[in-house]
Protein backbone atom coordinates (compact mmCIF):
# COMPACT_ATOMS: atom_id res chain seq x y z
CA UNK A 1 0.00 0.00 0.00
CA UNK A 2 1.22 3.47 -0.89
CA UNK A 3 -1.64 5.61 0.42
CA UNK A 4 -4.15 4.92 3.18
CA UNK A 5 -6.51 7.86 2.77
CA UNK A 6 -7.36 10.65 0.36
CA UNK A 7 -9.11 13.84 1.44
CA UNK A 8 -9.78 17.38 0.22
CA UNK A 9 -11.03 20.75 1.40
CA UNK A 10 -12.93 23.47 -0.46
CA UNK A 11 -14.13 26.98 0.13
CA UNK A 12 -17.78 26.61 1.30
CA UNK A 13 -18.81 29.29 -1.18
CA UNK A 14 -18.05 26.87 -4.03
CA UNK A 15 -19.85 23.80 -2.72
CA UNK A 16 -22.90 24.20 -4.96
CA UNK A 17 -20.84 24.11 -8.17
CA UNK A 18 -19.37 21.13 -10.02
CA UNK A 19 -17.59 19.01 -8.92
CA UNK A 20 -18.37 19.89 -5.32
CA UNK A 21 -22.07 19.10 -5.76
CA UNK A 22 -21.41 15.47 -6.72
CA UNK A 23 -22.51 13.18 -3.86
CA UNK A 24 -19.25 11.22 -3.98
CA UNK A 25 -17.19 14.43 -3.76
CA UNK A 26 -19.30 15.62 -0.83
CA UNK A 27 -18.45 12.34 0.92
CA UNK A 28 -14.76 12.88 0.12
CA UNK A 29 -14.91 16.37 1.61
CA UNK A 30 -16.73 15.16 4.71
CA UNK A 31 -14.88 11.94 5.55
CA UNK A 32 -12.18 11.33 2.96
CA UNK A 33 -11.73 8.01 1.19
CA UNK A 34 -9.86 5.26 3.02
CA UNK A 35 -8.10 2.52 1.09
CA UNK A 36 -8.45 -0.91 2.64
CA UNK A 37 -6.63 -3.04 0.06
CA UNK A 38 -3.89 -2.71 -2.58
CA UNK A 39 -6.57 -2.77 -5.31
CA UNK A 40 -9.63 -0.49 -5.15
CA UNK A 41 -12.40 -0.45 -7.73
CA UNK A 42 -14.67 2.59 -8.12
CA UNK A 43 -17.96 1.43 -9.62
CA UNK A 44 -20.96 3.50 -10.70
CA UNK A 45 -23.19 4.68 -13.52
CA UNK A 46 -22.11 7.27 -16.08
CA UNK A 47 -22.23 10.68 -14.42
CA UNK A 48 -21.86 9.28 -10.91
CA UNK A 49 -18.45 10.92 -10.48
CA UNK A 50 -16.21 7.86 -10.42
CA UNK A 51 -14.03 9.13 -13.29
CA UNK A 52 -13.91 12.57 -11.66
CA UNK A 53 -12.58 10.90 -8.52
CA UNK A 54 -10.06 8.78 -10.42
CA UNK A 55 -8.67 11.76 -12.33
CA UNK A 56 -8.41 13.89 -9.19
CA UNK A 57 -6.61 11.13 -7.29
CA UNK A 58 -4.12 10.78 -10.15
CA UNK A 59 -3.56 14.55 -10.26
CA UNK A 60 -3.16 14.73 -6.49
CA UNK A 61 -0.36 12.18 -6.74
CA UNK A 62 1.33 14.18 -9.49
CA UNK A 63 0.20 12.27 -12.57
CA UNK A 64 -0.85 14.12 -15.71
CA UNK A 65 -4.63 14.17 -16.13
CA UNK A 66 -4.08 13.46 -19.85
CA UNK A 67 -2.53 10.14 -18.90
CA UNK A 68 0.98 8.78 -18.59
CA UNK A 69 3.68 8.09 -16.05
CA UNK A 70 4.96 10.35 -13.30
CA UNK A 71 7.92 11.32 -15.48
CA UNK A 72 5.54 12.98 -17.97
CA UNK A 73 3.91 15.53 -15.73
CA UNK A 74 1.43 17.78 -17.51
CA UNK A 75 2.70 17.04 -21.01
CA UNK A 76 -0.71 18.06 -22.35
CA UNK A 77 -0.48 21.50 -20.68
CA UNK A 78 -3.85 21.00 -19.04
CA UNK A 79 -4.42 22.65 -15.66
CA UNK A 80 -5.31 20.44 -12.75
CA UNK A 81 -9.00 19.95 -12.13
CA UNK A 82 -10.53 21.91 -9.22
CA UNK A 83 -10.70 18.71 -7.18
CA UNK A 84 -7.23 17.50 -8.22
CA UNK A 85 -5.68 20.73 -6.94
CA UNK A 86 -7.05 20.05 -3.46
CA UNK A 87 -6.50 16.31 -3.08
CA UNK A 88 -4.15 15.35 -0.24
CA UNK A 89 -3.03 11.93 0.95
CA UNK A 90 -2.17 10.15 4.16
CA UNK A 91 0.65 7.77 3.30
CA UNK A 92 0.81 4.15 4.36
CA UNK A 93 3.99 3.18 6.24
CA UNK A 94 5.68 1.76 3.14
CA UNK A 95 4.57 4.75 1.08
CA UNK A 96 5.97 7.52 3.27
CA UNK A 97 9.33 7.74 1.48
CA UNK A 98 7.60 7.87 -1.89
CA UNK A 99 5.14 10.53 -0.75
CA UNK A 100 7.90 12.54 0.92
CA UNK A 101 9.94 12.97 -2.25
CA UNK A 102 8.61 14.07 -5.63
CA UNK A 103 11.41 12.26 -7.46
CA UNK A 104 10.69 9.01 -5.59
CA UNK A 105 7.05 8.83 -6.71
CA UNK A 106 6.24 6.18 -9.27
CA UNK A 107 2.96 5.55 -11.03
CA UNK A 108 0.85 5.79 -14.17
CA UNK A 109 -2.55 7.19 -15.05
CA UNK A 110 -4.37 5.32 -17.80
CA UNK A 111 -7.54 6.85 -19.19
CA UNK A 112 -9.44 5.14 -21.99
CA UNK A 113 -9.66 8.03 -24.43
CA UNK A 114 -6.01 9.14 -24.29
CA UNK A 115 -4.12 5.92 -23.53
CA UNK A 116 -2.48 5.48 -26.94
CA UNK A 117 -1.41 9.12 -27.12
CA UNK A 118 0.15 8.84 -23.66
CA UNK A 119 2.03 5.70 -24.70
CA UNK A 120 3.26 7.39 -27.88
CA UNK A 121 4.73 10.23 -25.79
CA UNK A 122 6.68 7.63 -23.85
CA UNK A 123 8.28 6.00 -26.88
CA UNK A 124 5.79 3.23 -27.68
CA UNK A 125 4.50 2.97 -31.27
CA UNK A 126 0.74 2.44 -30.90
CA UNK A 127 0.10 2.48 -34.67
CA UNK A 128 1.75 -0.92 -34.93
CA UNK A 129 -0.88 -2.66 -32.81
CA UNK A 130 -4.62 -2.66 -32.22
CA UNK A 131 -6.28 -0.36 -29.69
CA UNK A 132 -6.60 -3.21 -27.21
CA UNK A 133 -3.00 -4.30 -27.70
CA UNK A 134 -1.94 -0.72 -27.07
CA UNK A 135 -3.67 -0.84 -23.71
CA UNK A 136 -2.04 -4.14 -22.85
CA UNK A 137 1.35 -2.69 -23.80
CA UNK A 138 0.97 -0.18 -20.97
CA UNK A 139 0.22 -2.96 -18.52
CA UNK A 140 3.12 -5.10 -19.72
CA UNK A 141 5.78 -2.38 -19.93
CA UNK A 142 4.71 0.45 -17.64
CA UNK A 143 2.95 -1.25 -14.72
CA UNK A 144 6.05 -2.78 -13.21
CA UNK A 145 7.44 -0.86 -10.23
CA UNK A 146 5.75 -0.34 -6.87
CA UNK A 147 3.79 2.89 -7.14
CA UNK A 148 0.28 4.27 -7.56
CA UNK A 149 -1.52 3.20 -10.73
CA UNK A 150 -4.82 4.88 -11.53
CA UNK A 151 -7.04 3.62 -14.34
CA UNK A 152 -10.23 5.03 -15.81
CA UNK A 153 -12.33 2.35 -17.56
CA UNK A 154 -9.39 0.31 -18.91
CA UNK A 155 -11.80 -2.37 -20.14
CA UNK A 156 -13.12 -0.01 -22.84
CA UNK A 157 -10.80 -1.36 -25.55
CA UNK A 158 -10.35 -4.89 -24.27
CA UNK A 159 -11.89 -8.23 -25.20
CA UNK A 160 -12.95 -10.74 -22.57
CA UNK A 161 -9.62 -12.54 -22.81
CA UNK A 162 -7.65 -9.30 -22.66
CA UNK A 163 -9.58 -8.24 -19.54
CA UNK A 164 -8.50 -11.49 -17.93
CA UNK A 165 -4.89 -10.71 -18.85
CA UNK A 166 -5.28 -7.24 -17.35
CA UNK A 167 -6.63 -8.79 -14.17
CA UNK A 168 -3.50 -10.93 -13.94
CA UNK A 169 -1.28 -7.85 -14.36
CA UNK A 170 -3.19 -5.98 -11.64
CA UNK A 171 -2.87 -8.90 -9.24
CA UNK A 172 0.85 -9.27 -9.93
CA UNK A 173 1.45 -5.55 -9.50
CA UNK A 174 -0.34 -5.57 -6.13
CA UNK A 175 1.76 -8.53 -4.98
CA UNK A 176 4.92 -6.58 -5.88
CA UNK A 177 3.92 -3.64 -3.67
CA UNK A 178 1.97 -1.49 -6.12
CA UNK A 179 -1.39 0.09 -5.43
CA UNK A 180 -4.17 0.26 -8.02
CA UNK A 181 -7.26 2.49 -8.14
CA UNK A 182 -9.55 1.64 -11.04
CA UNK A 183 -12.83 3.24 -12.14
CA UNK A 184 -14.74 0.58 -14.07
CA UNK A 185 -18.04 -0.82 -15.35
CA UNK A 186 -16.61 -4.34 -15.60
CA UNK A 187 -18.03 -7.22 -13.54
CA UNK A 188 -15.03 -9.24 -14.68
CA UNK A 189 -12.43 -6.87 -13.21
CA UNK A 190 -14.30 -6.24 -9.98
CA UNK A 191 -14.32 -9.99 -9.25
CA UNK A 192 -10.61 -9.84 -8.34
CA UNK A 193 -10.26 -11.66 -4.98
CA UNK A 194 -9.27 -9.38 -2.13
CA UNK A 195 -10.07 -6.15 -3.96
CA UNK A 196 -11.93 -3.34 -2.20
CA UNK A 197 -15.04 -2.16 -4.06
CA UNK A 198 -16.47 1.34 -3.60
CA UNK A 199 -19.86 1.90 -5.23
CA UNK A 200 -20.42 5.50 -6.32
CA UNK A 201 -23.86 7.02 -6.92
CA UNK A 202 -26.58 9.29 -5.59
CA UNK A 203 -25.84 7.86 -2.15
CA UNK A 204 -22.26 9.11 -2.36
CA UNK A 205 -19.68 6.38 -1.72
CA UNK A 206 -20.21 3.07 0.03
CA UNK A 207 -18.35 -0.21 0.32
CA UNK A 208 -19.84 -3.14 -1.50
CA UNK A 209 -19.12 -6.76 -2.34
CA UNK A 210 -19.07 -8.15 -5.87
CA UNK A 211 -22.32 -10.05 -5.32
CA UNK A 212 -24.08 -6.89 -4.13
CA UNK A 213 -23.11 -4.69 -7.08
CA UNK A 214 -25.97 -3.46 -9.25
CA UNK A 215 -23.86 -3.94 -12.38
CA UNK A 216 -23.31 -7.63 -11.54
CA UNK A 217 -27.02 -8.10 -10.96
CA UNK A 218 -27.88 -6.44 -14.30
CA UNK A 219 -25.38 -8.53 -16.24
CA UNK A 220 -26.67 -11.73 -14.68
CA UNK A 221 -30.25 -10.83 -15.56
CA UNK A 222 -29.35 -9.73 -19.08
CA UNK A 223 -27.36 -12.87 -19.91
CA UNK A 224 -30.18 -15.03 -18.55
CA UNK A 225 -32.91 -13.21 -20.49
CA UNK A 226 -31.77 -10.44 -22.88
CA UNK A 227 -35.34 -9.81 -24.04
CA UNK A 228 -36.34 -8.67 -20.57
CA UNK A 229 -34.11 -5.63 -21.18
CA UNK A 230 -34.29 -5.28 -24.96
CA UNK A 231 -38.07 -4.94 -25.03
CA UNK A 232 -37.69 -1.62 -23.22
CA UNK A 233 -35.27 -0.12 -25.76
CA UNK A 234 -36.17 -1.69 -29.13
CA UNK A 235 -39.26 -1.01 -31.21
Amino acid sequence: MIIERAYAAVDPHHEDAWPWDLPCVRDLLADGLRFAAPVTFLVGENGSGKSTLAEALAEGFGLDSWGGSHDWRYAAHRPKSPLGERIRFEAAPRGRRMMGSWSARKGFFLRAETALDALAREGFAPDSVSHGEGFLAAFRHKFLQPGLYVMDEPEAALSFGSCLELLGHIDELAKKGGQVICATHSPLLTALPGADIVEVGEHGMRRSTWDELALVDHWRRYLTDPQAYLRHVLD
